[in-house]
């Protein structure tokens, strides 16, 4: 991942709400085209122009070819709001995010958890991150829908590692469980990138718990039954499970590893 700097001018009166108004939309057209990482954005205001430190999976992940109708949108009215486009300043690599999967994959995993900001969509041969600009628009020309359930996901991850309270286990279910709402949002998800993508596309399937190792090799896909979805060896030393059929990947329960 890279840091790059944004910086607004204007070039003609204004108020700081409609700049506010004006920049913060073209921040979350951004965001939901996975062109900018994170949940929020600090923006400076400094002699006489406003400045924004972002996240981004590629250094070119501000090109216009990968623009979403909302991001363009999001120009114009920075224009209405007379604010010239932002200029950018490259700042450097982020030594604490994992580095973008840009070439083509074989195959992909629907894959998150709550200390990840990256694209939710991995590589299944490195488990590398795949920015999401890069594959065509889930829905409603950009990936909102995917950075949602990537946020519901994280919610529900950070409860139940939290194990604090009662909702740890509403939060358990959501992720475990094949016939929770999450999970549905997910697959659908899964499904929708592995049509548009044609690249076979896996969900990722939380499991924790169980009754004891033995149960636990020996436990069947829970959405379709398969007892042969166990692989010889664990794939990216972290998939123990992986139905063809169903297009899951899993582990043993974090509990017996």
């Amino acid at each position: 991942m890279f840091v790059m700097e944004l910086r607004f001018e204007c070039f003609a009166d204004t108020t700081i709400t409609q700049a506010e108004k004006s920049i913060n939309n073209l921040l979350e057209a951004l965001r939901a085209n996975g062109q900018v990482l994170g949940r929020e954005f600090a923006i400076a205001f400094n002699e006489g122009e406003f400045r924004v430190r972002l996240l981004m999976p590629e250094k070119n992940s501000l090109q216009t070819c990968f623009h979403s109708p909302w991001v363009k949108l999001a120009l114009d009215e920075l224009t209405k709001a007379k604010i010239l486009a932002p200029r950018t300043k490259f700042i450097g690599q982020d030594i604490n995010s994992e580095t973008s999967y840009t070439l083509p994959a074989t195959w992909q995993i629907l894959y998150t958890s709550y200390v990840h900001t990256c694209s939710p969509l991995r590589s299944g041969e490195t488990l590398q991150p795949i920015p999401l600009y890069r594959i065509p628009a889930t829905f409603n020309g950009d990936h909102k829908r995917m950075i949602r359930w990537q946020t519901e996901w994280q919610a529900c991850d950070e409860l139940q590692m939290a194990a604090a309270t009662k909702a740890e286990f509403a939060a358990l279910n959501e992720m475990t469980n094949p016939q929770s709402d999450l999970f549905r949002r997910g697959w659908d998800l899964r499904g929708r990138i592995e049509y548009l993508t044609n690249i076979p596309t896996y969900y990722y399937l939380y499991r924790v718990g169980g009754i004891n190792l033995e149960s636990e090799l020996n436990r069947a896909c829970p959405r379709c039954g398969n007892a042969e979805w166990k692989l010889p060896e664990p794939l990216l030393d972290l998939f123990n499970f992986k139905c063809e059929q169903c297009r899951i990947v899993s582990n043993i329960s974090w509990d017996f590893l």
